[in-house]
C-alpha cells in the first residue's frame, strides 16, 4: 500500500492472542496515494513518531484502549518523556499485533468475506473512521457533499474554509488501491463483527481530545481519521493518531500538516496531480485494483528549499503540540511564515 512506515514484528499474532512488533517511522511521505515519493523529508518519521505517542498516551489517561505500548529507546520500550530525556525523539513505536490478512481482489471487486475468513478472534477493521471539524480548501468533501448536506446554511462552498457546526464522521476503504468512502450499509458489512456505531464513537472521543490539545497549542484541528482493531469483542484504536500525516491542522490560516505538500504539488506540479486523477478514474472504471501502473507522468523531486521548508513546519508543529522543545527548529509562527510563501 502507500504507507511511509515500516513494520517490524517481535511475536507473530495467533488466532487467540495479539501478538507484538514496532512501527518504524520513516522520513518518506507520500500524498495522493501514490506511495514513496522522490524525496525524504529530514526528522518527518521523529516527529510523526513523537505526536502519535504523545495522543496515545493521552488517550491511556482518558481510558482509550489502544494497541499503543510505548516508544522504542535504549533497547527497550518505555513512555515518550521518558525517550525524549534519553536520546530525543523516538522513531520507533512499540505496539500489539493483530491479523490483517490480504483482501483478496475477485472478478473486478474486493471480498470482503474471504478477509474476516482469514482471521481468528481479531483482526485490524479494514476501514478507516474520517472526522471533520472543518472543511478546508483541499479537502475531498467539497467534491461529494453540498453543504446543506454537513448543516451548513449555503448553497455552494466557499473560498476558503469554513467550520461545520458539528463534526462529521465519515468511512472509508482501506486496504482498496483507491480510498473510497462508504455508505453506512456498506461500512457495516465492511466493520465485520466490529459494531459501526461504536467505531464511530470512538471517533468523536478522538476527535475531542486532539482538537482540544490543538487548540492549548495555537492549532486549529481540522480533520483526520482513525484505524482500529476488534479483539474479544472491543474496538482499540490502532495505527498512529493525530499527527500531520493523518490529520490536518492549521496556525494563522496556513496548513501544519502534509496537506502543505499535497497543495504545493498541485499548484507546481499539476500535470502530475491530473494525470493521478485521470488514472484513477480509469482504474475505477476499468475494474483495475492497481491504478499506478495506468499513470502516464512520475512525480519529480522537491527543491531543497521547499524540503527544509516542510521539515521546519513538521518539527515546529511537533514542539508546539506537545509544548516541549524535541526538536531544533524555529517558532511555528516562523515555520508558519515560510511555509506560506512557498504556495
Amino acid at each position: 500500500m502507500t504507507s511511509v512506515k515500516e513494520f517490524r514484528v517481535r511475536e507473530q499474532p495467533t488466532d487467540d492472542a495479539l501478538g507484538r512488533g514496532a512501527f518504524v517511522f520513516t522520513d518518506d511521505y507520500s500524498v495522493f496515494d501514490w506511495g514513496r515519493m522522490p524525496d525524504a523529508i529530514p526528522d518527518k518519521g521523529a516527529s510523526l513518531c513523537t505526536m502519535g505517542a504523545f495522543n496515545f498516551e493521552l488517550l491511556a489517561d482518558a481510558g482509550v484502549p489502544t494497541h499503543y505500548r510505548g516508544v522504542n529507546s535504549m533497547g527497550e520500550a518505555v513512555e515518550l518523556d521518558e525517550a525524549l530525556a534519553a536520546g530525543g525523539p523516538p522513531t520507533e513505536m512499540a505496539i500489539d499485533l493483530t491479523r490483517a490478512p490480504e483482501l483478496p481482489f475477485v472478478d473486478g471487486s474486493y471480498d470482503y468475506d474471504a478477509y474476516f475468513d482469514a482471521t481468528g478472534t481479531h483482526y485490524l477493521i479494514p476501514l478507516e473512521v474520517v472526522f471533520r471539524n472543518r472543511v478546508p480548501v483541499g479537502s475531498s468533501l467539497r467534491g461529494r457533499t453540498d453543504p446543506a448536506d454537513v448543516g451548513l446554511s449555503r448553497q455552494d462552498w466557499p473560498a476558503g474554509a469554513v467550520d461545520l457546526p458539528e463534526p462529521v464522521v465519515e468511512f472509508s476503504t482501506k486496504f482498496e488501491q483507491q480510498d473510497r468512502y462508504l455508505d453506512r450499509t456498506e461500512a457495516t458489512h465492511v466493520a465485520g463483527p466490529a459494531a459501526l456505531d461504536e467505531l464511530e464513537s470512538v471517533a468523536r472521543g478522538v476527535n475531542k481530545l486532539v482538537t482540544e490539545r490543538a487548540a492549548q497549542a495555537g492549532l486549529v484541528h481540522q480533520d483526520g481519521k482513525i484505524e482500529c482493531l476488534y479483539h474479544d469483542g472491543k474496538i482499540r484504536v490502532a495505527d498512529v493518531v493525530g499527527t500531520f500525516d493523518e490529520n490536518r491542522f492549521a496556525h494563522d490560516g496556513q496548513q501544519v500538516s502534509k496537506e502543505m505538500l499535497r497543495q504545493y504539488h498541485k499548484h507546481t506540479q499539476s500535470g502530475w496531480v491530473e494525470a493521478v486523477s485521470a488514472a484513477k478514474d480509469r482504474a475505477t472504471r476499468e475494474r483495475i485494483a492497481d491504478w499506478r501502473g495506468l499513470c502516464e507522468q512520475q512525480p519529480a523531486p522537491l527543491a531543497t528549499d521547499v524540503v527544509e521548508t516542510a521539515r521546519d513546519l513538521y518539527c515546529a508543529g511537533t514542539n508546539a503540540y506537545i509544548d516541549r522543545q524535541a526538536f531544533d527548529a524555529p517558532t511555528i509562527d516562523e515555520a508558519v511564515a515560510a511555509a506560506r510563501e512557498l504556495i
